[in-house]
């Protein structure tokens, strides 16, 4: 059955409010060589999903490596680890979401594969990233085109956008396709700030991005490398979760000289949240506010 969707406001005072934590476990970028704790096998990924999962983490995001540890398009992949995960106690009800980047390949068609998983391997959401946009050294292609054929498919398959945004440009098109009918309120979206073309971990650029969005969203905060940190504290403060993980940030101090876990910034994120008396929301209550299946 699918749960009855609630209205959340976003950019308003959130303090005592459950909190939704989002793990970006591995992405693109990061190897051995960078951190010793960032999974890359299938193994790995799974095993530090249970270890998240088991301090209340109710939200993943995938991506799946190949044999020498870049970046696989390839949707058995996706699909086995999200029956793993599944699998796992509770994984039911832990919300998977799977990347559809156009950071390697910005190919529709090959970055659409994953969405046709079924059954068990079936996620629940598929990233989608709402412009092109730099990175230091790469750029993410996204053209108008592809990404409305990625809503598209989305919308077809009953798999929710992970709405990703970098910049108020980008929270204004999740207008547009909004007003298209291409994407569906309640919303999910990832606000992401310090990249290096993008808004900034300020109060008066995320305050723009909230302004920007159309009606209806759940969002989390994120930061981009040392703003990991200023960018969480954001989302304690003013938005209805965090996205934390290596794939954003493998550091766990600023000073840079101690390598981050994903449970590390888990727990350290919990710990922070309970300062702030924020419980964790339960899964179950997560998918009822975003309006998807529950058992």
């Amino acid at each position: 059955m699918t749960c009855q969707a609630e209205q959340f406001p976003a950019g308003t005072n959130q303090t005592a409010q459950p909190l939704v934590i989002n793990v970006a476990c591995t992405g693109v970028i990061p190897t051995r060589a960078h951190t010793p704790h960032v999974p890359l096998s299938h193994n790995e990924i799974v095993d530090d999903v249970a270890r998240c999962m088991e301090l209340g983490v109710q939200i993943v995001h995938l991506h799946a490596r190949d044999e020498r540890g870049v970046q696989s398009p390839q949707p058995e992949r996706y699909g086995r680890l999200v029956e793993s995960i599944r699998a796992l106690p509770d994984g039911k009800r832990l919300i998977i979401g799977v990347t559809t980047s156009g950071r390697d390949d910005p190919d529709f068609e090959t970055r659409s594969r994953v969405l046709d998983l079924d059954g068990a391997a079936k996620p629940d959401m598929g990233s989608l990233t709402l412009s092109s946009l730099n990175f230091i050294r790469s750029a993410s292609i996204n053209q108008p085109d592809t990404i409305r054929k990625l809503a598209q498919k989305m919308k077809e398959r009953g798999i929710k956008p992970e709405l990703e945004v970098f910049d108020a440009g980008m929270a204004n098109f999740a207008r547009v396709l909004h007003s298209e009918g291409l994407i569906e309120g309640p919303l999910y979206v990832n606000v992401l700030l310090g990249n290096i073309a993008g808004a900034q971990a300020d109060m008066l650029q995320l305050s723009a991005i909230l302004a920007a969005l159309p009606p209806l969203c759940m969002v989390a905060i994120a930061g981009i490398g040392r703003f990991q940190l200023a960018a969480n504290g954001m989302g304690l403060l003013f938005a209805h979760g965090v996205r934390i993980g290596l794939e954003d940030n493998i550091w766990f101090d600023q000073a840079r000289t101690v390598p981050a876990s994903n449970v590390s910034l888990t727990q350290r994120i919990i710990a922070q949240a309970a300062l702030l008396e924020r419980p964790l929301l339960d899964r179950a209550s997560l998918r009822q506010q975003l309006g998807m299946p529950c058992e």
